[in-house]
């Protein structure tokens, strides 16, 4: 993969870090915790991106949202907040 790909796909990742947590009102710093611990960026995120980064902003946002409440439930039992 050539070095433009791989930045592009961190712009990417960076960019749908910061919209998740624009939708829900937190930092972006916490965002990327919360998606660290269920390991998102890179096995959805990243894995995903050819399938995902044409799609609208909005429509990401969401899908990522929804992804992140159901891994953050079946690793921790539990559903953080998500709007």
């Amino acid at each position: 993969m050539t070095d433009r790909k791989i930045e592009d796909r961190m712009i990417f990742a960076s960019s749908c870090v910061e919209s998740a947590a624009r939708a829900l009102g937190i930092s972006a710093k916490e965002m990327y915790k919360r998606m660290k611990r269920v390991d998102l960026i890179n096995g959805y995120i990243l894995k995903h991106y050819e399938a995902i980064h044409s799609e609208s902003r909005e429509h990401v946002t969401e899908d990522i949202l929804g992804c992140l409440q159901n891994w953050e439930k079946d690793k921790f039992g539990k559903e953080e907040v998500v709007v």
